[in-house]
């Protein structure tokens, strides 16, 4: 088992950008790039179709899986889930979360269990990457099982879905903090409510060490 290191990274700090402005935000602010055109979300069905896993999930179970089906865009239900990286088998670092999505383009599913025992993550519409600032469309949202699975989605207040960092993954943001944010060495991170989906923190707390970590690329 992976012993604790307690050492705190500071949350990185944001603020929003002028309401009803989009593009680019002022460079003592987070950089936004342009957002791509978010496609419509089309309703979750209702006629959920088997995952297909090319290998098994250290954090999901069939059940959670199913849950979580029923709020994937319909142009990726029924596509096999592939396992791009995970912290059992590639180790706790985001230099080599980016590396591992090389080479992909398709929507990824970041899903984490904490020390604490909680899953939770993220529906990203495109792949993780390094960025100079937000990118991502309207299908990424956010996710919790408290033990219920409750999803957050879009609400439309800013374009602030996914931003990665060397030392950093952001994913939502508003009033300077994020929905989730992960730190350098994928072990410690913090979920906060933010107006990019409106979401409860996703944890117990609002910092969390983390115990496992997969990235599933849907295509």
């Amino acid at each position: 088992m992976k012993g604790l290191r307690w050492h705190y990274t500071r949350l990185p700090m944001q603020e929003d950008a002028p309401s009803g402005e989009e593009g680019e935000v002022e460079e003592e602010e987070e950089e936004e790039e342009e957002a791509d055109p978010a496609p419509p979300i089309a309703p979750a069905s209702e006629d959920p179709v088997e995952t297909q896993l090319a290998e098994a999930s250290q954090v999901l179970g069939a059940l959670e899986m199913r849950q979580l089906n029923l709020h994937l865009p319909r142009r990726v239900t029924g596509h096999s889930w592939s396992l791009a990286f995970c912290t059992g088998r590639d180790g706790f670092s985001l230099r080599t979360l980016y590396r591992r999505m090389e080479g992909h383009s398709g929507p990824v599913l970041l899903v984490l269990q904490d020390q604490d025992g909680q899953m939770f993550g993220a529906f990203s519409s495109s792949t993780i990457r390094l960025s100079k600032g937000f990118y991502g469309t309207g299908e990424t949202f956010l996710f919790s099982f408290s033990p219920q699975l409750k999803v957050f989605k879009w609400t439309g207040s800013n374009s602030f879905f996914v931003k990665g960092d060397l030392d950093s993954l952001m994913m939502g943001s508003g009033s300077g903090r994020f929905g989730l944010w992960l730190d350098g060495d994928l072990y410690h991170g913090g979920s906060h409510p933010c107006a990019t989906f409106n979401n409860e923190v996703l944890a117990r707390k609002e910092q969390f060490f983390i115990k496992e970590l997969e990235a599933w690329v849907l295509s």
